[in-house]
Formats: structure tokens, sequence, C-alpha cells
């Protein structure tokens, strides 16, 4: 099993949704597919096979947040050299145009494309990986080839 990188705060975040999933959303929906049930014949009553389905549907999330929870190594950004992009970095970039990006490298649970929150995998992150204020690197993307100039770096508390 690979190791899922992720922030303390993400964890913290999948950790919730994994709590209220098991203490929340099933135990309310199986007291409706209970109902549901006791009303007689399930082949044509909508709650029971919409309660089934979603049953499964939640099943199946806490099963993948368990797995994702279980092979989740906590990175502590606080401790990383604070010179270089590394995991949990704020980047902010410059391209060619001299549009700046704010960025910042995450685990792949943590996706946040409106908050420019980008993986650890993805091309942009594996190119800015060690580098520093100052250092230009090129991307490629289906798009093609993009230069980018890294003009500031920090590492915020979450």
């Amino acid at each position: 099993m690979t190791k899922n990188y992720i922030t303390s705060a993400g964890a913290e975040r999948l950790k919730g949704e994994l709590k209220k999933l098991l203490t929340q959303d099933r135990p309310e929906l199986v007291k409706v597919i209970e109902w549901a049930a006791s009303n007689g014949d399930r082949s044509e009553n909508g709650d029971y096979i919409y309660g089934k389905r979603r049953l499964r549907e939640i099943d199946r999330r806490i099963r993948f947040l368990t797995q994702r929870l279980e092979a989740a190594e906590i990175v502590d950004c606080s401790r990383q050299d604070q010179n270089k992009v590394l995991f949990g970095a704020f980047v902010v970039v410059l391209d060619e145009e001299g549009q700046g990006r704010r960025l910042r490298i995450v685990g792949q649970d943590e996706i946040d494309l409106e908050k420019g929150w980008i993986s650890w995998k993805s091309p942009m992150a594996k190119a800015l990986l060690s580098t520093q204020v100052g250092d230009c690197v090129q991307v490629d993307t289906p798009k093609g080839k993009f230069e980018y100039e890294v003009i500031e770096l920090s590492y915020e508390s979450e």
C-alpha cells in the first residue's frame, strides 16, 4: 500500500467525516430503512429501495475513508525546511505572461482547485518540490510546456 501523505488538518477533516458517517448518517438511515421495511411490500417501496442504495454508498465511503486514514502519513509542515518548497508549502508562482498563482502542495485527499490546493503527485507540484524563491521550473501539461518562477514561499499554520 502506498503512503497517503496528508496535513494534520486534512487528516482531521477525514476523521470528522468518518465520525459523522458512523455516528449520525448511517444510524439515521438504518432507522428509515427499518421503518420502510415494516410497511410491507419492499419491491415498490421507494423509501426502502433508496435507503438501501444510500446505505451502500455510505458503507463504501466509510471503507474508503478508513483505508485512507490507515495509510495516512501526517506531515508536520512546521518541521520542514522553510526555504524550500516541500509538502504543505504555500507557493506563489508567476507564469510567462506575468500572471501570479497561489498554490499549496497537499495530499490527494485535500485537493481543492478553488483554493489552489494541488496534489503533491501533480505535474506542477512535482516540478516545484525542492525549489526555492527565485527558481524557475518547467511544467509539462497536456496543453504544452509552461515555465513558472517561484516568487514567494511560506508555511502557514492551519
